[in-house]
């Protein structure tokens, strides 16, 4: 399979066992909204539309035409070692405190956000605040890139 890396939307997980289990799966969730996005905006029958793919914080760090790409971050900075990164270089978009936190700069200049909690279900909710609230932003941002 040939995968030209110019024309993909990244998910983010860690390679860590735990992110494996617990935040590997809210990527597939959310791949498959951004799918969804693309194909209600039509965007799907656009040759060049972007495809969405799920990968490890390992293979994203260590492939830099990866990192240039719309990403988004699950999991936090103990098992994503891209959300440790992006730890002190996004604002916070959403938060509560001590529960969640969902972080991306939502003029979407570089189209890239994080989300986590402090354990497996906050981590799925802080996913589904960014779906809520800024997937749409998010994409139109990721495809006019």
């Amino acid at each position: 399979m040939d995968i030209n890396t110019d024309r993909l939307i990244l998910i983010v997980t860690g390679a860590h066992l735990k992110a494996e289990a617990a935040d590997r799966p809210l990527a597939y969730h959310l791949r498959k909204q951004m799918t969804d996005w693309l194909a209600l905006h039509e965007a799907r029958e656009d040759p060049e539309c972007p495809r969405v793919l799920v990968c490890s914080d390992v293979w994203y760090l260590n492939n830099e035409p990866l990192r240039s790409r719309p990403t988004v971050s699950i999991g936090g900075p103990g098992v994503n070692a891209l959300s440790a990164y992006l730890g002190d270089k996004l604002p916070s978009a959403f938060s509560i405190e001590n529960i969640l936190l969902v972080q991306a700069d939502l003029e979407f200049l570089d189209v890239v956000a994080c989300c986590w909690g402090r354990d497996d279900s906050s981590t799925a909710a802080a996913v589904e605040a960014f779906a809520n609230k800024y997937l749409d932003a998010f994409m139109t941002a990721a495809i006019s890139d």
